[in-house]
């Protein structure tokens, strides 16, 4: 397998950790997302989209972070990543959906140099909306993960799913500002570090990558 990623894309974070998780060997080509490697020809011609992460399995191309984790679910599908009832994959893909489509789309890194450098907008404008979305996102998986009773150790029972690959680089992202409060978050927090004592979570950080700066 080869993955096409960049060290610090919280997409290609989640499907690295799901990579790791389930054991699987995989080389990475990074595509440098502030140099616009990804709108180069070469790179379109493997993914006409021009984002990360895409991933290359025995001839096949997919991208799209949660396309790719379902892929590899569906091909190596031990160990699990969704559970086995359909209320608990519901349960699962909604609270990965909550951040892979509601937060991290309009808080990442093409959003905010339009914010910047076409929209105008200040240094300090742009952090407010980047923690505005974050916040938003975050209240209400908080209260999720909190009061309905299925969190355990992680975000649904005692062993990662697909929904803890997409919490961690969130986590990641969040830090990123200081001026972004993650006190009132302490069932994600708790997850989080949980998350983070294992070696597939620790190994797929952005500072561990073959292109970290």
């Amino acid at each position: 397998m080869k993955l096409y990623g960049y060290f610090r894309s919280s997409a290609a974070f989640r499907v690295r950790i799901a990579l790791n998780l389930k054991g699987l060997a995989y080389d990475q080509e990074p595509i440098h997302l502030r140099k616009n490697i990804q709108s180069s020809p070469d790179y379109l011609k493997l993914n006409p989209q021009g984002l990360v992460p895409a991933l290359i399995d025995d001839g096949q191309i997919l991208s799209q972070s949660l396309a790719i984790i379902e892929y590899l679910e569906e091909t190596h599908p031990s160990p699990a990543l969704l559970p086995r009832d359909p209320a608990g994959r519901a349960r699962v893909r909604s609270l990965a959906q909550a951040i892979a489509c509601d937060i991290h789309p309009i808080d990442n890194l093409r959003v905010l140099r339009f914010l910047g450098k076409e929209m105008g907008k200040s240094e300090k404008e742009v952090e407010t909306w980047f923690n505005h979305w974050i916040k938003l996102g975050f209240d209400g998986i908080e209260e999720t993960l909190a009061h309905d009773g299925k969190a355990g150790a992680f975000c649904h029972g005692d062993a990662p799913t697909m929904a803890d690959t997409c919490l961690v680089p969130q986590v990641f992202n969040a830090k990123r500002y200081p001026s972004f409060d993650l006190k009132p978050y302490p069932t994600i927090m708790r997850i989080f570090d949980a998350c983070m004592k294992l070696p597939a979570f620790a190994a797929a950080v952005p500072e561990k990558q073959p292109d970290a700066e």
